[in-house]
């Protein structure tokens, strides 16, 4: 047997000064997908804490296939992060492992201090990219430009910064940062020298000049714009979808109404007599994408359990309660997605701002401040 040294993820200087030191290594036994079945049915049981509903319907179909109960805990963000933060400072019992997003406190407040450590199932570290394996994403969700299509024969929407454009005050909505962790990494992941320079080079393609800066860069100078322009801010993607989606709206505007949510919402163009359409075609970015990350209890009472669960989540059968709509992508490419309305995550990453969890981590306070100007 190979023994792997599956190291903890050092991304920041500090941690919670009421953390313990992390582990200096994780050490994890090289065993076969067969030896790792018989060890976690001696275990009989894994406890998850997910943000997903979605995570009993696959716990069904693995307590279906492999006779383990599973005791799944759904909650919100910030909740589970609190919460597996709390136990494992106290030494009560916690979860085996987590399915989670807000990437930034997910490394800051759980990772760095060797609550959680990354661990990628043996037999898919050749099928998951690279780039999704540290830390371990399960899926990518995508929240895109969507517009009212109805009467409109291709998207009227080409560059971000029509959102900002006087001419076109009230136009954009979207869902407010503060009560969903992912829209403020991604408000703070424009605010990078990357996507601030992309936005710089929009700016001077949409109105002809060089941009004069307000603020530290062009990224924060967008945010700025947006909310100057009235942009809507909702409470719910769904409510924002049927807000941009219903018809008849578009006869009494310049432009159709359009939004910024999952893209998932597209389904209720059938399933709502909705109209809505991607804008892809987008100068710089068409939207961002967030991940449901997996990751392993430093102290998992279940810790075979929990890595055969992990390893189920990348088959066809357990992306499947996920997979039903169109919207998230599996980290196993081989895994479906919704081919009638939906393109390949291949085709969207390119158009997409991403995350990076060091860079939200130690940059979101700032830029959340910087909101606090214009939200309250």
């Amino acid at each position: 047997m190979m023994i792997l040294l599956l190291l903890p993820i050092n991304l920041f200087a500090t941690g919670s000064k009421e953390a313990p030191q992390a582990p200096a290594a994780v050490v994890e036994e090289e065993i076969s997908h067969d030896e790792l079945v018989r060890r976690a049915k001696e275990e009989g049981k894994v406890v998850v804490y997910a943000t997903s509903s979605r995570i009993a319907k696959a716990a069904t179909g693995f307590t279906n296939l492999y006779g383990i109960q599973v005791e799944s805990s759904n909650l919100k963000d910030f909740e589970l992060i609190e919460k597996v933060s709390k136990e494992a400072r106290a030494g009560a019992a916690g979860p085996d492992f987590v399915l989670a997003q807000d990437v930034g406190r997910l490394v800051g407040e759980l990772i760095e201090p060797g609550y959680l450590y990354n661990y990628v199932p043996p037999v898919y570290r050749d099928v998951i990219p690279e780039s999704m394996q540290n830390p371990l994403q399960a899926f990518a969700i995508n929240k895109v430009f969507i517009y009212n299509d109805e009467g409109v024969s291709e998207s009227p929407y080409y560059n971000i910064w029509q959102f900002a454009d006087p001419k076109y005050k009230s136009l954009l909505q979207f869902k407010n940062p503060f009560q969903e962790g992912v829209n403020a990494n991604f408000l703070t992941m424009i605010t990078s020298d990357k996507w601030a320079a992309k936005i710089a080079d929009a700016y001077k393609s949409y109105y002809g000049k060089e941009i004069k800066l307000t603020t530290p860069n062009a990224g924060y100078e967008w945010i700025k714009a947006i909310y100057s322009n009235d942009l809507i801010v909702g409470t719910s993607d769904t409510t924002i979808a049927e807000n941009v989606g219903v018809k008849g709206q578009n006869a009494k505007r310049e432009l159709p109404p359009v939004g910024l949510f999952v893209y998932s919402k597209a389904r209720y163009a059938t399933s709502k007599n909705l109209a809505l359409k991607p804008a892809m075609d987008m100068e710089p970015f068409a939207g961002f994408y967030y991940s449901l990350y997996l990751l392993m209890a430093t102290n998992a009472k279940n810790p075979n359990a929990a890595k055969l669960f992990i390893e189920y989540l990348f088959t066809a059968e357990g992306f499947e309660p996920w997979g039903v709509d169109c919207g998230t992508y599996s980290a196993n490419p081989n895994n479906p997605i919704q081919e009638d309305i939906d393109f390949p995550f291949a085709v969207w990453e390119p158009l997409l701002v991403g995350e990076e969890g060091d860079f939200t981590f130690e940059n979101r306070a700032e830029v959340e401040e910087f909101l606090n100007q214009y939200i309250y």
